[in-house]
């Protein structure tokens, strides 16, 4: 597989908390050639089993993204809608939208919303209808909708809506499709509902019961103007070992060896504390009795915005980290 080829697939395909059935597809397409055994759990987060004969690792990436739920139908056609997940209107109005049927739209504000104190309530979606009969034939109370902006590539950097967190299954597909025989039984799990309560995590950490878990996901960078410092981490500079976010503190054991197979290699590297925000970590490492948990992250600018930032050399590092990992 290659690379970006991967991303683009994947940033493309439709999947907000709740709705995750069409890039589910896509990915299971991709790793069915790898998998011993490959099935869906019962809220929908997509597992896959490389057999080995010693201790389970599970390996997570969040496959849905953030978006949009329709809440009402306004007389003129407006549509008003809720989140999924954290969605800022003052970083997302003015954006263009899709929903699954294919409708497409912009998400705007009212225009004597104050832009700095914008609340959702103050936005609409326009989708170029006059009347509530109009729109209603379109779309219904309860559909969902996504950023509607392309991937591209400069340079290195990849921009696209929603590498959060289609990046970090691009991450574990590379790694299934290179991965050798291991001595650990692996679990690679594309999870459900991350951005709504990390909920597809938590059960499939509950019904795999690994001794080990790595969660993959973007995290904040520390690089651009008027940084905020809320990460630690810079595009370009290696794969991230998290020390902690707001939802754990990383296994010293997981630290230690994922940095040991890091500097044994000579894969770039680097540490890495979020203040806002979780992955699927928190919900994996207080499983049953425990896990040791930790987590490989991509430097990601500009998190749940249209224009998500990453480095494909950082992305490739993460891959590496993986495989070089399981040899321990």
């Amino acid at each position: 597989m290659e690379l970006y080829s991967v991303i683009e697939t994947l940033c493309r395909a439709y999947g907000p908390s709740g709705d995750e059935a069409e890039v589910r597809a896509v990915i299971e397409n991709l790793a069915r050639p790898f998998a011993d055994d490959i099935f869906t759990d019962t809220l929908g987060t997509l597992i896959v089993h490389k057999r080995g004969e010693g201790q389970k690792i599970l390996f997570t990436a969040h496959m849905d993204s953030i978006g949009f739920i329709v809440t009402h139908i306004e007389e003129q056609g407006y549509l008003r809608c809720g989140r999924l997940g954290g969605i800022s209107p003052k970083e997302t109005v003015f954006t263009p939208v899709r929903f699954k049927n294919g409708v497409r739209g912009i998400f705007l504000k009212e225009e004597k919303a104050e832009f700095e104190k914008l609340k959702l309530d103050e936005c609409f979606f326009d989708i170029g209808v006059k009347s509530r009969e109009e729109a209603a034939a379109m779309v219904q109370v309860g559909d969902t909708a996504v950023y509607d902006g392309p991937t591209f590539c400069s340079r290195s950097k990849v921009i696209s809506p929603y590498l959060d967190n289609r990046v970090s299954c691009a991450v574990l597909l590379l790694a299934l499709e290179k991965l050798e025989q291991s001595m650990y039984d692996l679990y690679f799990a594309f999870t459900v509902q991350e951005e709504v309560g990390l909920r597809g995590a938590k059960t499939a950490a509950y019904g795999i019961a690994p001794e080990w878990g790595i969660s993959v996901d973007v995290t904040d960078t520390d690089d651009t103007p008027g940084s905020e410092k809320s990460g630690t981490v810079q595009l370009g500079k290696g794969a991230a070992i998290k020390i902690m976010d707001r939802s754990i503190i990383c296994h010293p054991e997981v630290v230690r060896r994922l940095e040991q197979a890091a500097k044994a290699t000579g894969i770039s590297f680097q540490r890495e504390i979020m203040r806002d925000g979780g992955t699927d970590a928190g919900a994996v490492h207080t499983t049953q009795l425990g896990v040791r948990t930790g987590g490989i992250s991509i430097p990601c600018r500009y998190i749940h915005t249209p224009v998500e930032t990453v480095d494909l050399k950082d992305v490739d590092a993460c891959v590496n980290l993986i495989l070089e990992f399981v040899k321990m």
